[in-house]
């Protein structure tokens, strides 16, 4: 009797008794990885949606430069994707005012004001202001704002002004570019050259500070200029996505 229950009691073999050892290690880590997982997930999920929105649109932000008022218009010459025209600043030569923008088609802050950007130049170039919006992004790190898409964009939102391809980056670096979006508004008196009087921003609007698009800023210039009145110096830097240069040459 004895024989029989030790026999029916025995204790596992030893390969049995390393494969248990073996299967609880691998319980007790995948127990540990899983509750880790959770926590890191519950501390994502319990940050405000705000908070990681802005998180995101800060960490691509940035201030255009100081240029200095009264500076001259660079020359520039490039082709417009959608129409294979190549524009040079001497175009624009009979205007008295000239609106350049320094734009792309990723940027979050130049989707925010972009159809107010058509609605703006459409009324004041019946008025007059010459506009011309110029990408210099590189397609290297950026392919969706090379020039074919550059021509998609213009024609889905009818763009009034042409959008030109800046492919060398020469012409960004010579306006002291910064950032997209990104404004300057030269006026020329008879024949002197387009001189800089506005460098600033389109208004207080920005992605996420629910703002309203108004555009207040920039008419505030422009109609300045259109009327022979002084542009006020006191002009608030533009704020948007850093122009993607070209990865051999970081700025």
């Amino acid at each position: 009797m004895a024989t029989v229950a030790t026999a029916g009691a025995h204790a596992p073999d030893v390969p049995q008794r390393a494969f248990l050892a073996t299967r609880t290690k691998q319980l007790s880590f995948l127990s540990t990885s899983l509750k880790m997982g959770f926590n890191l997930l519950q501390l994502r999920s319990t940050a405000p949606a705000t908070a990681r929105k802005n998180l995101i649109i800060r960490a691509a932000r940035i201030e255009s430069q100081g240029v200095s008022l009264g500076f001259r218009a660079p020359h520039f010459e490039l082709p417009e994707p959608l129409t294979g025209k190549m524009w040079k600043l001497e175009d624009f030569e009979s205007y008295p005012a000239l609106l350049v923008m320094f734009i792309c088609n990723h940027c979050p802050f130049v989707k925010h004001l972009q159809k107010d950007i058509v609605k703006l130049s459409n009324f004041y170039m019946k008025k007059g202001l010459a506009v011309v919006a110029i990408s210099s992004n590189s397609v290297a790190t950026h392919p969706q704002d090379g020039p074919e898409f550059m021509a998609e964009e213009a024609k889905l939102f009818n763009y009034p002004f042409p959008y030109l391809y800046d492919e060398s980056q020469d012409v960004a670096r010579d306006f002291g570019a910064a950032c997209t979006p990104e404004f300057f508004l030269f006026k020329k008196d008879g024949r002197r050259p387009f001189q800089l009087v506005y460098h600033g921003q389109f208004d207080d609007s920005r992605p996420s500070n629910n703002l309203p698009v108004t555009g207040r800023d920039i008419r505030l210039a422009i109609e300045c200029v259109l009327s022979g009145q002084p542009v006020s110096s006191n002009q608030k830097p533009s704020v948007g996505c850093s122009i993607k240069w070209h990865p051999q040459t970081v700025q």
